[in-house]
């Protein structure tokens, strides 16, 4: 039950962290802010797959990848939720 409660916390911090990237994004941020890298490094390598997938230009430049990384970590919380309670 641990492991199920650590993942689960471990994806909902990711969801966290993919939000603060979004919403800095709004704002123009400096680049070299350590928190900004952070965020760019910790957030990138799933948002970057998901931009490969449906490229911001199919979308007159609207980058859809949070929206979907959400969907993708909701799904995964599910199924960590659903092994919890079967084990």
């Amino acid at each position: 039950m641990g492991f199920f409660l650590l993942c689960s916390q471990v994806l909902t911090l990711y969801s966290f962290l993919i939000i603060a990237r979004v919403l800095i994004s709004w704002v123009s941020p400096d680049p070299r802010n350590p928190v900004v890298q952070f965020l760019h490094r910790a957030t990138e390598p799933l948002l970057g797959v998901l931009r490969k997938l449906v490229p911001p230009h199919v979308f007159g430049g609207l980058d859809l990848s949070p929206m979907m990384a959400f969907i993708v970590l909701s799904a995964a919380s599910r199924v960590v939720a659903t092994l919890a309670r079967t084990v």
